[in-house]
């Protein structure tokens, strides 16, 4: 049985009849308009304000497109890669024979952003609704290419780059990392200033601990309880091998002391 798109999205819980699906394509210049269009290299921001960008032709663009856009690149033959998920938020102008759309990246399908790859059946159309697009074959979902653990001494995060590591496949290696420890972090309210000292110890490692603020953005500690999460950066201060705790890994005594000097709270237990 071949693994349609009409199941990965409803596993999302995106219904096809609400949708539309767009494939761009890589293109110097529209000839049509005279617009830049995307290449290989192109940003994300480059790519989402090209889609933002529509035309005024309604025979060719909705009069009142749906909300949600799933955005797809194509790739050799017949092959297109999932980019992501926006939300048409509103028309914002019309000019000439373009109209201007307000778009949001949803976080829908984040997790297959890059990865997964659809068989395009209709090589000149460029846009379809969800119930035709749902039915074109999944050829592939592939793991996204993993990023290489940085060392103890380097990590430096801020809270969206802790979530990505703690739920997507391309930092298992660093996830293995900091199961690995235990030790002394240190949290930064970046809004504020303030720090925050907590410690990973027992049968807790630096993951488990960090897991918890992914979970609920607090973990668990009072003094955190209503601060925004987004305004948090994490970093070590000291972290042991469990299994010889006398031995430390990767700081110094100085930037231990250092940082401990600096800091307004000290937590027992982030």
């Amino acid at each position: 049985m071949t693994l349609t798109l009409d199941a990965i999205f409803r596993s999302a819980e995106i219904d096809p009849a609400q949708i539309q699906v767009i494939r761009h394509s890589f293109v110097r210049e529209h000839e049509d308009s005279g617009l830049r269009g995307i290449h290989a290299d192109s940003s994300d921001e480059e790519i989402l304000a090209y889609t933002a960008r529509q035309s005024s032709n309604t025979r060719v663009f909705p009069a009142v497109p749906p909300t949600v856009w799933v955005i797809f690149i194509k790739e050799g033959g017949d092959r297109a890669r999932f980019w992501a998920v926006v939300r048409n938020v509103g028309e914002v102008s019309t000019e000439g024979p373009l109209r201007q759309f307000n778009l949001e990246v949803s976080n829908e399908l984040s997790d297959l952003k890059n990865r997964l790859v659809i068989g395009w059946r209709s090589p000149r159309a460029w846009r379809l609704n969800g119930p035709t697009a749902s039915q074109y074959p999944v050829i592939e979902i592939a793991d996204s290419q993993p990023i290489p653990f940085p060392g103890f001494d380097n990590l430096v995060l801020d809270y969206p780059n802790l979530q990505a590591i703690m739920r997507e496949h391309r930092y298992a290696s660093w996830r293995t990392a900091l199961s690995s420890v235990i030790g002394i972090y240190l949290i930064t309210d970046t809004l504020s200033g303030r720090h925050y000292v907590g410690k990973a110890d027992g049968s807790d490692s630096i993951r488990q601990r960090w897991s918890t603020y992914v979970a609920n953005g607090h973990g668990g500690n009072v003094e955190l309880r209503g601060l925004d999460p987004e305004n948090f950066r994490f970093s070590l201060l000291r972290v042991f091998d469990p299994s010889t705790p006398t031995r430390t890994i990767d700081k110094s005594e100085s930037h231990f002391k250092i940082a401990l000097d600096s800091r307004n709270h000290g937590l027992n237990r982030n």
